[in-house]
């Protein structure tokens, strides 16, 4: 990691990638994002032993097909009411699904990223459609209207419990990747985005300032992913390890590269996996090119 002068971030008024192209480029970045601690990367990977880098990119070739048709199927259904909107892009979401494991012989490396994009292009074609001002604020702002009530339809009604998601909330409270859905991402309108946006404007490499990025979402996400793998010990473990990086100057002190480092190797040896941060990580990335002047929050 070097520190070094880098791009202005694009305005959302001269975007010149579609959604389905920047969700591209986001998830590639997130996967080429190294050392990235118990996570997939070009170096190792991580936590997992049923996928590697390579099945990554097999898994992104395959379903980024899927997200022009998101984006297509938010414009085609823009004027019914918001409250039946996710049901009309489920199917593509399943379709992609789909693609996904067909392409990795059943490993589930993109699911959660699928949900998350599947509902930022949705709602971006469905904004454009409607001729609505597409920027950081109103697209969390329709995610959110679009999943209300999501965590209570798919979770607090459930009395069988299927899914990992469906246990960690009865037995936590955690709501997962519907709750986050459902809040407008607000973990990363308070937490990644200003971060990624104040290392950017210091001129730090990108590189730097996603690895910045990453650490604040480590210390401050209840990434159930990592509580299902290691309870509620093993997010501790992370969030601790995280903070304390961050009381240290964070990745943007090179001092705290070789502890980063060795974060890696501690997550590997507790077989924990951060992989709800990793999907907020490509999600910052993508709307951070949706920032515009009217969104002071990030300003």
């Amino acid at each position: 990691m070097t520190n070094k002068q880098s791009l202005e971030l694009s305005p959302s008024v001269v975007l010149t990638s579609s959604p389905a192209q920047l969700t591209g480029q986001a998830l590639q970045r997130e996967v080429d994002l190294t050392p990235k601690p118990g996570l997939v990367d070009r170096n190792n990977s991580g936590a997992h032993k049923d996928m590697d880098y390579g099945l990554f990119l097999s898994s992104i070739n395959a379903i980024i097909p899927f997200f022009d048709q998101f984006y297509y199927t938010g414009k085609q259904y823009a004027d019914i009411p918001v409250t039946d909107f996710l049901a009309k892009i489920r199917p593509v979401g399943i379709a992609c699904e789909q693609a996904m494991f067909n392409a990795t012989k059943g490993v589930n490396t993109h699911k959660g990223a699928i949900f998350a994009f599947g509902l930022f292009c949705s709602v971006i074609g469905r904004l454009d459609q409607q001729q609505k001002k597409v920027n950081v604020t109103s697209i969390c702002d329709e995610v959110a209207s679009v999943c209300t009530g999501l965590v209570e339809k798919e979770l607090n009604q459930t009395v069988k419990v299927n899914t990992v998601g469906e246990r960690l909330f009865k037995q936590f409270g955690f709501t997962g990747a519907r709750g986050e859905a459902a809040s407008g991402y607000a973990t990363i309108r308070e937490i990644a985005l200003p971060t990624y946006i104040k290392a950017k404007a210091k001129g730090y490499d990108e590189e730097m300032v996603l690895s910045e990025t990453l650490l604040h979402l480590f210390a401050y996400n209840n990434d159930t992913n990592v509580v299902s793998r290691g309870g509620l010990a093993g997010l501790q473990f992370l969030q601790q390890s995280a903070r304390g990086l961050i009381q240290q100057g964070g990745m943007l002190n090179s001092d705290n590269h070789k502890q980063w480092q060795e974060l890696d190797v501690a997550m590997i040896e507790r077989n924990l996996s951060p992989g709800g941060s990793a999907d907020l990580l490509a999600v910052t990335w993508f709307l951070s090119h949706y920032k515009d002047s009217s969104d002071s929050a990030y300003s």
